[in-house]
C-alpha cells in the first residue's frame, strides 16, 4: 500500500481540490474587472486555433459528446499525460482535438472555424481562462493571463454585462474542468488501488524517451465519465 505521502496521485488530488475551493472563493467583481481591464476583442486571425500559440484543445466530457457526433476521428488523446505505472501504461484526464499536419485544427479551414456553433468550451471562453501565478509580491492567486499580446486587440471598450456574461461562462468552464480533474484522480487512484499499481517517474520517463524516438509504441488510457478508454499510440501519433 501506498501511503499517502508518498502518493503522488493523492497529492495531485488534493492540490485540485483546493484549486476548486479558491475558484469558487474569487470575487465575481474582481475578475469582471480584469476582463473589462483587458478589453480584449478577436481580430478573426485564427492564431488560437493553432498548435503554434495555443499548443492543444483539451475537452470537456461535454464537448466529448458533441464532437464524436460530430466527427468520432477528430479527437486524440491529450498530450502531456500525467500518470505512468509501473508496466509502462500512462493515463490522461481526457481527450483533445486533433490537429493538421499543419498545426492548425482539423476544423479550421479558410481561417474560419466550421463548427462554430458547436465549438468546445474552452474555444467558447478563450481567451479568458483563469490561472493561478504569483503576483509581483509573490502572491499566488487566480489570474486572467492566456496568449495574451500575440493576437486580437486590448483595451476596447466592453460594457458591464458583456463582461459579466464573460466571466460567468468562464468560471462554470474553470469549475467543469477542475470537477472532471477531480473525477479523473479519483477513478485513477481507485484503479491503481484495486489493480496494485503505482505512478513511477522513472518509468514514464524512459517510456516516453523512447516513444518520441519512435522506438515503441505506448498504451494510453484515457479518462472519460464512463471510465478509462485504452489508446495504442504509434510514435508520432497526433
Amino acid at each position: 500500500m501506498i501511503s499517502v505521502k508518498n502518493n503522488p496521485i493523492e497529492t495531485r488530488l488534493t492540490e485540485v481540490r483546493e484549486e476548486l475551493r479558491d475558484l469558487k472563493n474569487f470575487p465575481d467583481s474582481k475578475f469582471v474587472g480584469i476582463i473589462k481591464e483587458l478589453g480584449f476583442r478577436c481580430e478573426l486571425c485564427a492564431r488560437c486555433c493553432t498548435k503554434e500559440f495555443n499548443d492543444h484543445v483539451f475537452l470537456l466530457d461535454s464537448d466529448l459528446e458533441i464532437i464524436k457526433q460530430i466527427d468520432p476521428y477528430a479527437v486524440t488523446p491529450a498530450p502531456y499525460y500525467e500518470f505512468c505505472d509501473q508496466n509502462g501504461r500512462f493515463y490522461v484526464s481526457g481527450y483533445a482535438l486533433k490537429t493538421k499536419p499543419d498545426g492548425s485544427c482539423i476544423f479550421l479551414e479558410n481561417k474560419r472555424c466550421r463548427i462554430y456553433e458547436s465549438r468546445p468550451s474552452i474555444c467558447r471562453v478563450y481567451p479568458h481562462m483563469l490561472h493561478r501565478e504569483a503576483d509581483e509580491t509573490g502572491k499566488v492567486d487566480w489570474r486572467q493571463i492566456s496568449g495574451l499580446n500575440e493576437h486580437g486587440s486590448y483595451h476596447s471598450e466592453l460594457d458591464d454585462s458583456t463582461c459579466e456574461a464573460i466571466a460567468q461562462e468562464t468560471k462554470a468552464y474553470e469549475e467543469t474542468y477542475l470537477v472532471q480533474m477531480i473525477g479523473f484522480l479519483e477513478a485513477l487512484e481507485a484503479h491503481f488501488r484495486k489493480n496494485n499499481l503505482k505512478h513511477v517517474q522513472r518509468t514514464y520517463d524512459r517510456k516516453m524517451r523512447e516513444f518520441l524516438k519512435g522506438e515503441c509504441k505506448i498504451e494510453v488510457f484515457v479518462y472519460t465519465e464512463k471510465g478509462f478508454e485504452k489508446h495504442n499510440l504509434q510514435p508520432g501519433t497526433d
